[in-house]
């Protein structure tokens, strides 16, 4: 059973940084594309930033494009989200996420083609 765990979350000030890190378990063999999503009490889950097994191509949302940064490490299963300039908007909870495929070049932002979800991990940034 694939397995994705979430850290690196808090509370920061409006302007601050955080990085959260997603350890990918069980894939074995497989190339897998990986992505970063959100939900904000009483909205909709928000495609954030995706990125191909090759580590080619990231995928921003227009939200954050400037000011998050995704990234891989195939050798320790980890994947990153770097958060720059952080706003109040930007508070919720984030889930990482994963799905197989021979495409390593590119990824796609669209939850319904992921198969493995992360626990979450809360985000909220505040004054």
């Amino acid at each position: 059973q694939v397995q994705l765990v979430e850290s690196g979350g808090g509370l920061v000030q409006p302007g601050g940084s955080l990085r959260l890190s997603c350890v990918v378990s069980r894939f074995t063999s497989d190339s897998y594309a990986v992505g970063w999503f959100r939900q904000a009490p009483g909205k909709e889950r928000e495609g954030v930033s995706c990125l191909s097994y090759s580590g080619d191509s990231p995928t921003y949302a227009d939200s954050v494009k400037g000011r998050f940064t995704i990234s891989r490490d195939n050798a320790k299963n980890t994947v990153y989200l770097q958060m720059n300039s952080l706003k109040s908007e930007d508070t919720a909870i984030y889930y990482c996420a994963a799905y197989r495929t021979y495409v390593q070049t590119m990824c796609v932002i669209d939850p319904e083609i992921y198969d493995y979800w992360g626990q979450g991990t809360q985000v909220t940034a505040s004054s």
